[in-house]
């Protein structure tokens, strides 16, 4: 049985880049549904593992990590023996964190917070949050113009940390139509080898 747990919600994007990541590379990981509508984050055994009560929470051995984008640290560099997802060059890693800055600041507010209202019946502002996303996933299309991917000429964490809730902004009422580069950006990483999908819901523009 594998060594590596990990703790989510089949809904949750900060859930989805770790488990995608996990099986990109080739890691088996036992996956623990937390109910998180009758409160198991709050409970003292989950609690324990992360005192901020929220999903992803990867066990690994002795070690015990939450927050998505560090676990995708961790596990890039523990794992990637290739050096690609987060690569050793300091300038491309140094933009790595430029882009999982990105996804935990605009897109976090943006079509993650959009979908967030929809999808859970969040009381957040959502007018705000769709300005936020078509913002930042304008100036993403921009960025995508000639390249691939958003660090390097291969995929990096920086990807994985900015998909989901880009591929599942429609949930929030935003419409992908208008951004070429990012509907490409987004088939190119569905089709890499041991892409595994977040699960979808009939909500805003997929209702």
């Amino acid at each position: 049985m594998s060594s590596i747990t990990l703790h989510r919600h089949a809904l949750s994007g900060h859930s989805h880049r770790v488990e995608v990541f996990l099986s990109i590379l080739g890691l088996e990981a036992n996956i623990v549904d937390v109910d998180l509508a009758n409160g198991a984050h709050k409970e003292a055994t989950f609690l324990s593992k992360n005192s901020f009560g929220q999903v992803p929470v990867l066990d690994d051995g002795d070690v015990t990590l939450s927050d998505s984008n560090a676990i995708l640290v961790y596990l890039a560099s523990k794992y990637d023996n290739n050096n690609t997802w987060l690569p050793s060059d300091i300038v491309d890693a140094s933009n790595v964190q430029r882009f999982l800055s990105v996804a935990a600041g605009k897109v976090a507010y943006g079509p993650a917070l959009a979908r967030l209202v929809n999808v859970f019946g969040a009381n957040l502002d959502k007018t705000t949050a769709i300005a936020t996303a078509h913002g930042i996933i304008f100036e993403l299309n921009g960025h995508l113009e000639g390249r691939d991917w958003l660090v390097t000429a291969k995929p990096t964490i920086a990807d994985v940390a900015n998909y989901a809730y880009i591929a599942h902004a429609p949930e929030g009422d935003i419409s992908l139509e208008a951004y070429p580069n990012i509907r490409a950006w987004i088939s190119r990483f569905e089709s890499l080898t041991g892409f595994v999908p977040m699960q979808s819901s009939a909500a805003g523009l997929n209702a």
